[in-house]
């Protein structure tokens, strides 16, 4: 089996100016669809070269011929035009760009944004595309892998966090990637002039969620027994329900006594 291309990978290229024909970006976590096609958008044209040479389109408006004779054109006074698909799920006949990707235009970037779902790798299809261009599986994120996204996130920003605020992060935000950046930019936009250290402070303050009393909290006066400080914690929540729905509780109490089971 080939090895799977990483979004890293992706980036790096992009930044590089290193463009393939054909992007097709898939899968149950739109985060990094959306990071990869709005890069090539925003920086593969400049401003004046965009009225003429980007397009945009939706699949459940379009089919597939339209989306090929678009990737056909040649570009306007440019070396290259970009053909974004978003919502490409809702594209019928999807096959038939096996007919383009015989003889792919090298001046045209056509990226296509498969959402929630995957095109069968076992089909011709898959194999064509990732022959000429980039076949892109975008996974939903696993709870575990949660503080190393927002370390790594912040890390680009020349932001640390700390340990506890991290985890604060991720029991508060959850998996939905888009939501956790959105967060973490708000994070960076109230740190004081000259720090670049996020602390649990600075989320309690900013966030609306408290240091001493949430899920991370009671999950560890749990593990080491501490009954009083885990019913000081329950009683928090039973006066706060807003900011602490039983259902994020269960949630992280379940996953913790899982992965403790086995």
């Amino acid at each position: 089996m080939a090895k799977e291309t990483t979004y890293e990978e992706i980036a790096r290229d992009l930044k590089n100016r290193i463009y393939k024909p054909v992007y097709y970006l898939m899968g149950e976590e739109s985060y990094y669809i959306d990071k990869i096609s709005e890069y090539i958008a925003q920086t593969v044209l400049n401003e004046s070269e965009k009225e003429f040479n980007q397009t945009i389109i939706y699949g459940a408006d379009t089919d597939i011929a339209t989306i090929i004779n678009a990737a056909k054109r040649y570009p306007m006074m440019s070396k290259y035009q970009v053909v974004i698909v978003k919502e490409a799920q809702g594209v019928k006949n999807m096959d038939e760009l096996s007919y383009y990707l015989q003889r792919p235009l090298e001046s045209t970037i056509l990226v296509l944004c498969h959402k929630h779902g995957v095109l069968d790798r076992r089909k011709k299809l898959a194999a064509e595309i990732e022959k000429v261009g980039v076949l892109f599986e975008s996974k939903k994120i696993k709870d575990a892998q949660l503080a190393g996204f927002i370390t790594s996130y912040l890390k680009r920003k020349s932001i640390e966090i700390e340990p506890k605020a991290s985890e604060m992060m991720a029991e508060f935000v959850g998996t939905d990637l888009s939501r956790m950046a959105g967060e973490l930019e708000k994070l960076i936009i109230t740190l004081p002039k000259g720090q670049k250290r996020i602390t649990p402070e600075q989320i309690e303050q900013n966030i609306g969620i408290s240091k001493d009393y949430n899920n991370y909290e009671l999950r560890n006066a749990l593990i080491i027994k501490d009954v009083f400080k885990a019913n000081q914690i329950i009683k928090y929540f039973e006066e706060n329900p807003k900011t602490n729905p039983l259902q994020m509780t269960l949630s992280v109490l379940f996953n913790f006594f899982s992965n403790l089971m086995l």
